[in-house]
């Protein structure tokens, strides 16, 4: 029965291949083709633009700079004579000298911070070595 079958489909596809014509392309296919690609070719290029502008890299980085000064050296309470303003003790005893002064890093963090920090610049001088031999190829 699947003999039969398949003979069926073999004449009936003999059969509509015999009824149809072979189309063929108009004579400048491939001339239109050409200009579609150049025309798609010479369009512009498309340039980078970040996210985030330089003015406005400047902005956070004013704003994250006022914060942490406001953080690390706090509001001053105000006083009514212009000398008391010009308190020099500011200089000597501020919260940035007592913040680290507590601060102790174990031996571990201290060989994984320098391992990793090997690893980069090693990755780094690979990658650029890699990089720049696929743009010379």
């Amino acid at each position: 029965m699947k003999e039969n079958a398949d003979k069926y489909l073999d004449n009936l596809a003999k059969k509509v291949m015999k009824d149809t014509h072979l189309e063929r392309p108009s004579f400048n296919f491939t001339a239109s083709v050409m200009s579609q690609v150049t025309e798609l070719s010479n369009n512009s290029v498309t340039e980078y633009k970040p996210l985030i502008s330089k003015k406005g890299w400047i902005v956070i980085s004013i704003i994250f700079l006022a914060l942490m000064a406001y953080m690390l050296l706090g509001i001053q309470e105000g006083s009514t004579s212009w000398f008391d303003a010009l308190d020099l003790s500011l200089l000597s005893n501020n919260k940035i000298i007592n913040l680290f002064s507590g601060f102790s890093v174990s031996n571990t963090l201290t060989y994984a911070v320098v391992l990793f920090g090997f690893m980069l610049c090693v990755q780094v001088f690979y990658l650029k070595n890699h990089f720049n031999q696929r743009l010379q190829n």
